[in-house]
């Protein structure tokens, strides 16, 4: 049986050493601090922010939540995103997406200056991350699951993953992610063929293609390690991830739980982006 790999010790973890960097910058007069904008009330959304803002405050990291409407035209979202950037006292801006479809995504990225867009928005920080650049933002999520893959020790090192997924939110960064790690990485997706057999090749599989239980044992290889970054809602309500962990655990070698996996590093991953912009804007300072 695989080992049921949880997030909360690599969160506990990444929580302490993240604590001790806030108390060394007060120790300077300098107070990390995250804004998170969000607009409208998606239930994702305010189930994020909720669990965001309890990391923050177990990091004792300053947090703000500017909320808008969801009928807000571009021009005012525009107005607002600028006025958030350019508060000199925010060092990490969190933007929950998708924006409504009045909001022109492409019209607006370019707003959060790159130094304080921590979760991957601004085109600069996506480039950032294909060319490797350390003081460049990865998405959270993708950043969590490698994370989780180095907390217990799974080599990645000449390892082949395989990404279920292609979006900008985890799957291509997570492929670069596995990259800079010197994994050789395949992307598939809902096109690619023969999908089962693929991964089935992965010495690391990476589920976040967005449909409940989709990956069973025929998409395992023995002993893989296997993370799951779907979270999805059954029929019954229930939470589920991509992966149906029942059937693939007598085969892997390590598996994330879906609840209590990726999603609870990833706001650890958060506070931890938090406190690396509050560095690089105060040049560096340790």
């Amino acid at each position: 049986m695989g080992l049921l790999a949880k997030g909360k010790p690599v969160a506990d973890k990444i929580t302490e050493e993240v604590k001790k960097e806030v108390e060394q910058f007060k120790g300077k007069n300098i107070f990390p601090k995250l804004k998170i904008v969000r607009v409208g009330e998606r239930e994702d959304d305010l189930s994020y922010e909720r669990a965001a803002v309890k990391r923050m405050n177990s990091c004792k990291i300053e947090c703000e939540v500017l909320e808008l409407s969801a009928d807000i035209s571009q021009d005012d979202f525009a107005q607002e995103l600028k006025k958030v950037d350019g508060d000199e006292t925010v060092h990490g801006i969190l933007l929950f997406r998708p924006l409504p479809k009045q909001i022109n995504e492409n019209d607006v990225k370019f707003i959060i200056s790159p130094e304080k867009d921590i979760d991957c928005f601004n085109p600069i920080n996506v480039a950032k991350v294909l060319e490797g650049d350390e003081t460049g933002f990865p998405p959270c999520t993708p950043t969590a699951a490698i994370e989780i893959l180095k907390h217990y020790n799974v080599p990645l090192k000449g390892k082949n993953a395989v990404v279920l997924g292609r979006s900008m939110v985890v799957g291509k960064p997570a492929a670069m992610l596995l990259l800079k790690e010197n994994a050789s990485v395949t992307i598939c997706h809902s096109k690619t063929e023969n999908l089962p057999d693929v991964a089935a090749k992965a010495d690391i599989l990476i589920a976040a293609i967005g449909k409940s239980n989709m990956v069973t044992s025929d998409f395992v290889k023995e002993g893989a390690a296997v993370i799951d970054v779907g979270i999805n809602v059954d029929s019954q309500g229930n939470m589920t991830g991509d992966v149906n962990t029942t059937d693939c655990i007598e085969k892997c070698g390590l598996i994330t739980p879906v609840p209590a996996g990726v999603g609870s590093v990833t706001t650890a991953v958060l506070a931890k982006h938090v406190v690396k912009a509050c560095r690089q804007i105060n040049n560096n300072i340790e």
